[in-house]
């Protein structure tokens, strides 16, 4: 029965090494509310930058300029921002200070909205000077390429088994993306859990382990990614909380009892050993005994 045992162990050793190279399973906090940001410790408030930006759009559509151009700096240095309210504070300051005739500030601030959000328009019925700093900005936006994050995981993955997310900068012109928050959850659950990590430089990958989701059947996990600058405004989405990416997992049930092969092994032994006494039983008794007798 030794060369079962050894099978075992075998066994044992090559699944040992599986999960070892998708590496130590990392734990899940919750995610912060959509008015919260992650400090590093726990979710805090955020400072009442949308207030501030919705304040100075009403200003701005009055065309009350110097006004609204107060209100949005103000919202800008109530960071962090979501990526949504980031872009739109660029955007609401570029429409500013176009309206006020500096051109500089403006396409700078263009600049800025288009790196964020690259296919970002304008509304046409702005004013022609609006219009055409920011089409000036995206013929520059154009000469070099965005900022971009590749995510990936291996195919085939089963819901005993680690979930191993790998997270790569592409493309980063202006160093934006310093760390990300992964966003996860299986698809049916309330709310996502998160997970954060710094960013390596561009070619560069990181993994992320997660904990196997354990469930006896089929299941699918929903991700997205967000990354983040050094001051914590999201700077860049892969995929988002109402667009997620899913990742299908497959469940193996165990065979039954009867297909298992130690099962196999065991009553091949004992077929085995029947046999043996079987043949020993069957076989004709000897007419004479060999053997002698001594005196001593």
């Amino acid at each position: 029965m030794r060369p079962p045992a050894v099978l075992a162990v075998v066994l044992l050793a090559g699944c040992g090494a599986s999960a070892a190279s998708a590496g130590r399973a990392v734990t899940l906090r919750p995610a912060c509310s959509s008015n919260e940001a992650w400090d590093g410790a726990r979710c805090r408030v955020r400072a009442p930058a949308a207030q501030s930006l919705s304040r100075g759009a009403a200003a701005l559509a009055a065309f009350r300029v110097d006004e609204a151009l107060g209100l949005l700096t103000r919202a800008l240095t109530q960071a962090p921002h979501p990526h949504g309210e980031h872009a739109a504070i660029y955007e609401q300051l570029g429409i500013a200070y176009a309206y006020l005739g500096r051109e500089p500030e403006a396409l700078a601030a263009f600049d800025m909205l288009l790196r964020l959000d690259p296919g970002h328009l304008l509304s046409y019925n702005l004013s022609p000077k609006v219009t055409l700093t920011f089409e000036r900005a995206r013929v520059q936006a154009a000469r070099r390429p965005p900022p971009e994050l590749q995510v990936q995981w291996p195919n085939g993955l089963r819901v005993a088994q680690p979930l191993p997310i790998d997270v790569e900068v592409v493309a980063d012109p202006r160093r934006m993306l310093d760390r990300a928050t992964i966003y996860v959850k299986r698809r049916g659950e309330p709310r996502f859990s998160a997970v954060d990590l710094a960013l390596s430089p561009p070619g560069q990958r990181r993994r992320v382990t997660l904990p196997p989701v354990g469930e006896a059947r089929p299941e699918v996990v929903q991700v997205y990614v967000a990354a983040l600058d050094r001051s914590g405004n999201e700077v860049l989405r892969w995929g988002d909380e109402s667009r997620p990416r899913e990742i299908a997992l497959r469940y193996d049930p165990a065979p039954p009892w009867w297909r298992r092969w130690w099962v196999w092994a065991g009553a091949g032994g004992a077929v085995a050993a029947g046999t043996a006494i079987v043949f020993l039983a069957t076989r004709p008794l000897p007419d004479n005994l060999g053997g002698g007798l001594s005196r001593e």
